[in-house]
């Protein structure tokens, strides 16, 4: 259901309440704070003063990125390397209106959209790339179209494999291996379960033993081991969701919350694993904002680690080049003018805020590292509210 995903100040992020209701997919629920901003006629990030010099903090610095049409937002990024990269995400999409997907490339200069005319989806979920012929998405595909697209080199196009063009069935997370083999989190027939391949020939596998699951993130670990994090509907609400596929199912406990969701998880290892996202509490009032969730698991038990600040959400988990979980994307209700960090430092979380100035109440849904390198990518949207003058939007940290 289209009620998952912690979109800027309403998940993503997945990982807010998504920009709409509508057929499900990586919808996590994130509350939206109210922007007094929004209405406002305001100038894009890249064409405001000294675009071309952004203000730093921290080291991270805001990258222009093209414009879009409101609203708009980048939900997920890939990393290949320092000359290849992909975001994505949507636009002109705005309450129950659907939007178009929206798609950018980074070639080691500059971001530019890709041109996605040809496609019949809404929006763009999930990015996962190895190489320049080896990337892959998932979105919101319309009537018959396949929710599984492939880089050509060029742009994006569907890719057929069993069950695509069935009604009810979705794609919601994907992930690539080392080995380049693709690892997909959706539902068919009823259920949830992962699609794996090789970009030629394409297998569902066993369903996951639990129900009522949505997958926001997939999670691939050099041991062969594969981790998924998402939701699961309980009673009136429903509770973060992780589970490990290596040749059969092993569903961790729930992340404990009255409406939580998990954006995205980090796996050291079976007793080491870091997820992040949004717990909606019992409701209230249009725009109420959730309490941002980071949890640890040591192999027992669940334990929920202080960072800061409480009210907001935390959408993405990057790694250093150890494999351990390094920076986290956010969002901090009580100071939105500028996007929102938690830094590993030994055994605690540090915040580390953003630039200031190019974007209004920027919100951030997700952070990757470059391979080989100690720079990492963020991307989300200008302000914490998706709807107009809302535009896609990327901050990135040099070593």
């Amino acid at each position: 259901m289209e009620r998952r995903r912690f979109v800027a100040g309403t998940v993503g992020a997945l990982s807010g309440i998504a920009l709409g209701t509508g057929a499900a997919g990586a919808a996590v629920p994130a509350a939206r704070a109210h922007d007094p901003r929004v209405g406002e006629k305001q100038p894009r990030a890249q064409d405001r003063p000294g675009a071309k010099d952004l203000p730093r903090a921290q080291d991270w610095r805001a990258v222009p990125a093209p414009g879009s049409t409101p609203a708009a937002q980048l939900r997920h990024i890939a990393a290949a390397g320092p000359r290849l990269a992909w975001a994505v995400g949507e636009e002109a999409r705005y309450g129950s209106r659907d939007g178009r997907a929206l798609a950018m490339l980074w070639d080691g200069q500059a971001w530019a959209r890709t041109d996605l005319a040809h496609l019949r989806h809404s929006r763009l979920l999930g990015v996962a790339g190895t190489c320049a012929t080896a990337a892959w998405s998932v979105g919101m595909a319309v009537g018959t179209a396949s929710p599984l697209l492939r880089w050509d080199g060029a742009t994006w196009r569907e890719s057929a494999f069993p069950g695509s063009g069935e009604q009810g069935v979705r794609l919601t997370a994907v992930a690539v291996g080392a080995d380049r083999r693709v690892w997909a989190g959706g539902s068919r027939a009823g259920s949830t379960a992962l699609l794996h391949g090789d970009g030629k020939t394409w297998r569902w596998l066993d369903p996951l033993p639990a129900t009522g699951v949505t997958v926001h993130r997939v999670v691939p670990h050099p041991s062969g081991d594969v981790w998924v994090g998402g939701d699961q509907s309980i009673g009136g609400g429903w509770a973060g969701f992780v589970a490990r596929w290596n040749g059969a199912w092993t569903v961790l406990p729930t992340v404990k919350g009255t409406r939580m969701a998990v954006s995205d998880l980090h796996p050291a290892a079976a007793d080491d694993i870091w997820v992040v996202g949004s717990d909606l509490g019992v409701g209230g009032p249009p725009g109420r904002p959730g309490a941002a969730v980071l949890s640890h698991w040591d192999g027992k038990a669940w334990t929920r680690a202080q960072f800061g600040f409480t009210i907001g959400a935390l959408t993405g988990i990057a790694a250093d080049d150890q494999g351990r979980a390094a920076w986290i994307t956010g969002w901090n209700h009580q100071d939105r003018s500028r996007g929102t960090y938690l830094r590993r430092d030994g055994s605690a979380w540090t915040v580390v805020r953003g630039p200031a100035g190019p974007a209004p109440a920027p919100y951030l849904n997700d952070v990757t590292r470059v391979p080989g390198t100690a720079t990492y990518w963020s991307v989300g949207m200008t302000h914490d509210n998706p709807t107009p003058p809302t535009e896609a939007y990327t901050e990135r940290l040099d070593a």
